[in-house]
């Protein structure tokens, strides 16, 4: 349809801040955000995290109190992602499925003191290897796949066990979701849900996060990009979201954020799957910087982030921001 001007004036609709609320499409609530969380070992322990200005580290204990006062502030999910004494590191991360670790009694805890609110565990193998990669290693250094799988399988449960609600494995091994699948209902956890890291970009925003849960100095100058994919891609991120929605997932991930809104655009119009988006450490870092030096509105920036990742078909929006964001909202 051809509308001319003077009849078509697209000014009109954008007058005073009640109209161009009226007819806005996407919108920003309380309802879309998740704040990472990052467990130590300890009690009433917390430890700062120099990449990640206001982020910290927190003993389970610490981590209640916190997860209570996102809860009063309307939060509707944590995401939980361990930093593992080197102790209690080897070649395989089999501390991942211990009973007693450190993320099976943090899962137990918050489920059994925290009502109402969503516990996402991450599933990968980085944390808990000396050599902080997400997989097993072979003779010659290479990822081996399906025996990372067996080990994911076995920490999934793990946390199945202890009462979570989403299991979010990120290690980006194939065939993982379908065999975590496939023992969750073995094991009579029909009702855990997977969120899958399904469009996992090799990125170089993700160093923060790294030092965060201590595996910066493991991984070295080593990369991930054997199994991560390659940012110059997107017809393997749909690939992969595919894949994943037929071996079981509930969900989808992609990370990062903001640079991969065309990967979220574009798996918003195949697929009627939720699809949640991740505003890695990296952002969260840069956006921290230019505020500390007055280059930016911290505020309206961060706003304007999460509500391009809400327009783009994000339906939530996990973020070292989300407390803040809640308390602006209030």
């Amino acid at each position: 349809m051809k509308r001319k001007f003077p009849n078509t004036r697209l000014r009109r609709l954008r007058t005073n801040s009640p109209i161009r609320n009226l007819i806005r499409e996407s919108t920003l609530s309380q309802n879309d955000l998740i704040q990472p969380i990052f467990l130590i070992e300890g009690n009433n322990k917390s430890q700062k995290i120099k990449s990640m200005p206001e982020i910290t580290r927190m003993s389970i204990d610490l981590a209640v109190k916190e997860i209570r006062i996102l809860k009063k502030l309307g939060l509707q999910g944590v995401a939980l992602f361990p930093c593992i004494q080197n102790k209690f590191k080897d070649k395989t991360g089999s501390e991942s499925f211990n009973p007693n670790g450190l993320m099976q009694r943090a899962i137990e805890k918050i489920k059994s003191t925290v009502k109402d609110i969503a516990i996402i565990s991450d599933v990968a193998l980085d944390p808990y290897t000396t050599h902080g990669q997400d997989g097993i290693l072979g003779k010659n250094g290479e990822i081996l796949n399906d025996e990372t799988v067996e080990v994911l399988v076995k920490q999934a449960l793990s946390h199945a066990n202890c009462g979570v609600d989403i299991i979010a494995p990120s290690d980006m091994m194939d065939g993982r979701i379908k065999s975590i699948r496939k023992e969750l209902e073995k094991n009579k956890f029909a009702d855990t849900k997977i969120l899958s890291y399904s469009a996992k970009y090799s990125s170089n925003y993700y160093g923060p996060f790294r030092d965060a849960v201590g595996s910066v100095k493991n991984l070295g100058k080593s990369n991930k990009d054997t199994y991560q994919m390659d940012y110059a891609n997107s017809k393997d991120s749909m690939h992969e979201v595919e894949m994943d929605i037929n071996e079981g997932a509930d969900i989808v991930m992609v990370k990062p954020g903001m640079p991969y809104l065309d990967i979220v655009s574009k798996i918003s119009e195949k697929y009627h799957v939720p699809i949640f988006i991740y505003q890695v450490s990296g952002e969260y870092a840069m956006i921290k910087a230019a505020a500390k030096n007055n280059w930016l509105d911290e505020k309206k920036v961060v706003i304007e982030s999460l509500q391009c990742m809400k327009r783009s078909g994000a339906n939530a929006i996990i973020t070292y921001y989300a407390k803040d964001v809640l308390k602006w909202m209030k």
